[in-house]
């Protein structure tokens, strides 16, 4: 079975305030007599699910199209999390246990895809490290970043890229169950990019 964990992108999809939202130009349409439709798309890259590069975060650090695909193929765990709005989710928020190289954190603090709400939970410095220590090489989130949306320092970023995780962001988890599944995010190959939006699938492994 598969679940499809990318949300629908649109014109009304929340991005960071201050960032490009998705817009389409439409070239050609073939409902006013052209031989076939055309458009171009305007956004920035950190829109709906999408994965980080690390140059995103990192100075001199790779740039997406540099970050390996094995961070974004293969078994992960979906773990749900406690309550955590407006906070950092530290170790004891993980509700089961770390099992994969790729976690899927469901905080459930970004309901809405588009309405930007400022209180969605972060990670800690702290639970990163742990992650880490178990040999996580890919964190994702439901929410649009792994640091709280007023964050300056970016302790969960710095972390990150310490110990050279990838990060996927703004999935849509509120459908899926904790559990083990084979993860599908494969970003563009965008050279120089610090971001690509991906469409993430999970599928059950039974």
């Amino acid at each position: 079975m598969l679940y499809d964990i990318s949300p629908a992108l649109t014109p009304n999809t929340a991005v960071f305030p201050g960032d490009t939202p998705l817009s389409r130009e439409v070239l050609l349409d073939m409902h006013d007599g052209a031989p076939l439709t055309l458009s171009t798309l305007r956004s920035t890259v950190h829109l709906g699910a999408h994965a980080d590069g690390a140059n995103h975060y990192g100075t001199d650090a790779p740039a997406i199209d540099q970050m390996p695909l094995e961070h974004y193929l293969g078994d992960c765990c979906v773990i749900e999390c406690a309550p955590a709005l407006g906070r950092r989710l530290e170790i004891h928020d993980l509700l089961q246990p770390i099992d994969a190289k790729r976690v899927l954190l469901k905080t459930g603090t970004w309901p809405d895809h588009n309405t930007f709400n400022p209180d969605f939970a972060g990670l800690s410095a702290e639970l990163v490290e742990r992650l880490a220590s178990q040999g996580v090489m890919t964190v994702g989130v439901d929410t649009p970043s792994v640091d709280l949306s007023d964050s300056k320092e970016l302790p969960a970023h710095r972390a990150i890229l310490k110990h050279s995780i990838a990060i996927l962001e703004c999935l849509d988890l509120s459908d899926v169950l904790p559990g083990s599944y084979e993860l599908i995010a494969l970003p563009l190959k965008l050279v120089g990019f610090d971001a690509s939006p991906v469409r993430a699938v999970l599928r059950t492994l039974d």
